[in-house]
């Protein structure tokens, strides 16, 4: 009786342990199969997108840079310091382009009061011909006669031709009427483009942002001399983009428009949203300041890229993220 207590006992033992490891096969294959379905999907969303490491937030700055040369009397910014457009920026010296104006005022004026004189030399001129050809005339019909020399004649010929040429420059000297134009109106042009040209300058002295940005690079004290052109320090426009750099290959399906998910280093648990702007026209070899030359005894094919450009989509608070040119990225683009 005890023995076949035993026996019941022992298969009920053997019972339980089964069981449990019956479960846990269960439970194991269904978490694999959990994984490779995991898995496929994951393979097959992933295959509708392309993405490269080789990209970078981009934008264009703007260097400022006075028009005229001069001393700097005062700045109005310093580094990292956000402008709009049309804010002053520095001042510099307007003494000798104040003077430079009253000289081009002067002369411009001077022009327009020879105009008296010009037109009483005029008259002058109209008289002497006038009295330079009725001598001609009484000279021409004695010398017919044989009463005056060939000489005589002559002189009074040459006479006249001065009276004439007198008179043209006479002529020259006045403005002219609406269907003429003299030497005196190209003077008075000048004398004008002269004066506008130095009020230009003297507007110059005062440097204005050309458009709203962040100061950076700046490299511009008061006191300090510079010549039209030389940079006084960059802009950075808030409006910036990616440049994304795609394998020839990844390009296959791709086109302005797509939707992007873009992530970048500085903040990697933020996904921001974009879409192709555009894709160039050439690789980036291709258009690079020295392309290579394939032409030559040994070759290695080299798959290029090709940038993209892509634009964000959604509004950026800047508060709250400071998104700046340089930094890189990880595009996502949506292929299929």
């Amino acid at each position: 009786m005890e023995e076949k207590e035993i026996q019941e006992q022992n298969v009920q033992e053997k019972e339980t342990t089964k069981k449990p490891k019956g479960i846990k096969r269960i439970i194991a294959s269904v978490v694999i199969a959990g994984l490779l379905v995991g898995a496929g999907f994951y393979v097959v969303n992933e295959m509708q997108y392309e993405s490269t490491d080789d990209a970078y937030v981009d934008t264009t700055t703007v260097n400022v840079s006075p028009r005229v040369s001069g001393q700097i009397e005062e700045v109005f910014v310093k580094d990292n310091q956000f402008v709009h457009a049309g804010d002053l920026v520095a001042i510099i010296d307007d003494a000798d382009y104040k003077i430079k104006l009253d000289q081009s005022d002067a002369n411009y004026e001077k022009i327009k009061l020879d105009q008296s004189n010009a037109k009483a030399n005029l008259v002058a001129a109209e008289s002497n011909i006038a009295l330079a050809k009725k001598d001609l005339e009484r000279y021409r019909n004695l010398y017919e006669q044989g009463a005056v020399s060939k000489q005589t004649f002559d002189a009074a010929q040459v006479k006249y031709d001065s009276a004439q040429a007198n008179l043209t420059q006479a002529n020259q000297a006045l403005f002219s009427d609406k269907n003429g134009q003299t030497v005196a109106d190209t003077n008075l042009k000048t004398a004008k483009a002269a004066k506008d040209k130095a009020a230009l300058d003297l507007s110059y002295t005062k440097i204005y942002a050309p458009q709203s940005g962040t100061v950076s690079s700046r490299r511009v004290e008061k006191g300090m001399w510079v010549t039209a052109g030389s940079p006084l320090f960059t802009l950075v426009p808030e409006d910036v983009w990616v440049v994304a750099n795609f394998k020839e290959n990844q390009l296959r399906g791709m086109h302005p428009g797509q939707p992007v998910d873009i992530k970048i280093d500085t903040y990697p648990n933020k996904v921001f949203k974009g879409k192709i702007d555009s894709i160039q026209r050439a690789s980036g070899a291709k258009s690079s300041l020295f392309p290579p030359e394939n032409a030559v005894g040994s070759f290695v094919k080299i798959v290029q890229r090709i940038p993209v450009k892509i634009v964000f989509t959604e509004e950026i608070d800047t508060n709250q993220y400071n998104i700046v040119p340089g930094m890189s990225v990880v595009p996502k683009v949506k292929v299929k």
